[in-house]
């Protein structure tokens, strides 16, 4: 089902120029390239907090995110980097760690509630949740994708 999910989310990014990547639909408004940059740190922070209950996320994944996923008012932080195989690339590398991390896990495990703060969750719940998660930002990305090429055509015409 996770993969499904992603499957989907790809086949929304097939052709997407540079341009659509990181259109925005108003000063301050996310870009597709933002939302791709906060659904793969997301999913880090659950594996690695939640899931493998790690205080830290290991270099390689560290050095996936250049920046904080939020600035100091709490709203994604833009992300404009080279292209759209950086923030493709940089989703395949959180969902192989994301699947090792898995892979080993017993159905014991997998079950055993993480108490955190403010709240516990299982391993099994994460997944689902990372599955709504990457489904309504793909909604989001949809309609920005639209927009963007709709925006697009429109200054090509005028």
């Amino acid at each position: 089902m996770l993969e499904d999910t992603r499957q989907r989310t790809l086949a929304f990014l097939e052709g997407l120029t540079d341009e659509t990547l990181d259109w925005t639909p108003f000063p301050g408004g996310n870009s597709i390239a933002t939302l791709l940059y906060h659904l793969a740190a997301i999913e880090a922070d659950w594996l690695y907090a939640e899931v493998l209950e790690q205080p830290d996320f290991p270099p390689q994944i560290v050095a996936l995110f250049p920046a904080d996923v939020r600035d100091e008012r709490g709203q994604l932080t833009p992300s404009q980097e080279a292209g759209l195989d950086v923030y493709l690339d940089r989703l395949a590398a959180v969902r192989r760690a994301l699947l090792a991390g898995f892979a080993g896990m017993t159905l014991a495990d997998f079950r055993r509630a993480r108490t955190l703060p403010d709240y516990a969750v299982t391993p099994e719940w994460v997944l689902h949740h990372l599955m709504q998660h990457e489904a309504e930002h793909r909604g989001q990305i949809g309609m920005l994708r639209e927009m963007a090429e709709s925006a697009e055509r429109k200054s090509i015409h005028t």
